[in-house]
């Protein structure tokens, strides 16, 4: 496997084909911000420090990264941060993915007002999960489950969609759990109708309200055209296999909670004219096929996908909303307990060596013109920034 440095990945087509970019695109501030980031990333704009090794004085330069949710560089750290601290919340319990997904027909007023659909798009869904599970037909009880925005497909299309891991139980009013019995966790096709309904819903008292910034350019005709558009079709909600133990959920969470668009691995080379990058074949299996998009286009779509300024793309609900969430799981645990659940698997918390092992930093350490020593930091390098010449866009 090559070295990072000599991988082809969004940070060298945007200095490859940025200026021409911009040259007849405006961008948001958020978009810049994120733009800005991904061309300073593990660069001298950003600084960083010298280490050298302790057995034979070989050094070497290191740049920090930018940490921002949409570089692809900066994901693998902050999803292993984060799953550290979900191994505490885990239930000894099984675990369900749903998807909730927007049909295509809302992708124009999407573009116009991401922050608005985005925030109805998690309120629908979360109420959606949260009555199902109150009704003592399936559950009767306080759900527990967080929800993971995504908003691509695999050729960088906008497909705005919300990945659900839900605890298959729920706390009930008396301290009592009570667990999914049918095999599955709710029907999708009464999950689907709710989600759709109470979507709409809300999307009609957003215009209403003028809160829906861009449906309120729509005249009344056009805005029963779409209304009418979105109720042709049943929207889609597709569940998964119920998912094994903490371990699984683990690792079922780490492969959604912090993707971005496309990640560097999946782009195959970039020229003149074009960005060439792995899709799958088809929506089932594991084979890939080369897309090829002209670099301006792969640019427009990989800039769909930044995200409004301060939103939060994961979120925590019902026994997992922040409000009590500690209180709420002892008292989900000791129901657990009282049926007799399963042990769950113990809570390791592993060593900075053993962390850096598995994030294949320990090897990274290792000086590699002798093969005994490793590096360490001995001095600081100022930052350089650069200056990118953005148009001024809307904020």
């Amino acid at each position: 496997m090559l070295p990072a440095a000599h991988r082809v990945g969004v940070a060298d087509i945007l200095r490859r084909h940025g200026p021409a970019y911009l040259a007849t695109h405006d961008l948001s501030s958020a978009k810049a911000k994120v733009w800005r980031a991904i061309l300073s990333c593990r660069t001298s704009a950003l600084g960083g420090h010298v280490e050298t090794c302790d057995r034979c004085g070989a050094t070497r330069h290191i740049y920090h990264s930018c940490r921002n949710r949409h570089c692809p560089q900066c994901q693998t750290r902050a999803k292993e941060a984060w799953l550290v601290q979900r191994r505490r919340e885990l239930l000894p319990a099984p675990y369900f993915h749903l998807v909730f997904t927007l049909p295509h027909e809302l992708n124009g007023l999407i573009g116009i007002a991401p922050r608005a659909i985005y925030e109805t798009l998690f309120a629908a869904v979360a109420a959606t999960l949260t009555e199902f599970a109150a009704n003592p037909r399936w559950l009767g009880g306080t759900a527990a489950f967080s929800l993971v925005l995504h908003t691509w497909k695999q050729d960088l299309g906008r497909h705005v969609h919300v990945h659900a891991l839900v605890v298959g139980g729920a706390l009930t009013a008396t301290g009592q759990w009570t667990a999914a019995k049918r095999g599955f966790l709710f029907p999708v096709k009464a999950l689907s109708r709710v989600f759709r309904g109470k979507f709409v819903a809300a999307l009609k008292a957003g215009r209403e309200q003028g809160k829906l910034a861009g449906a309120t350019t729509l005249d009344a005709c056009a805005w029963r055209a779409l209304l009418d558009r979105l109720h042709e079709h049943e929207w889609v909600v597709y569940a998964k296999q119920p998912l094994g133990g903490p371990a699984q959920v683990l690792a079922y969470l780490g492969r959604y909670t912090h993707r971005v668009a496309i990640s560097n691995e999946r782009i195959v080379g970039v020229d003149e004219r074009e960005v060439r990058f792995r899709v799958r074949a088809s929506a089932q299996g594991h084979a890939k096929r080369t897309l090829a998009l002209s670099a301006q286009t792969f640019i427009d779509r990989f800039l769909l996908h930044v995200l409004p300024k301060g939103f939060k793309r994961i979120r925590h609900y019902g026994l997992l909303g922040p409000a009590g969430k500690a209180v709420k799981l002892a008292q989900a645990r000791a129901a657990l307990l009282a049926l007799l659940a399963p042990t769950p698997d113990p809570v390791v918390v592993e060593s900075v060596a053993a962390f850096m092992h598995r994030i294949d930093r320990a090897e990274w350490a290792r000086c590699p013109h002798c093969g005994q020593g490793a590096f360490v930091p001995t001095a600081a390098i100022a930052p350089t920034p650069v200056y990118i010449p953005f148009s001024r866009g809307p904020p």
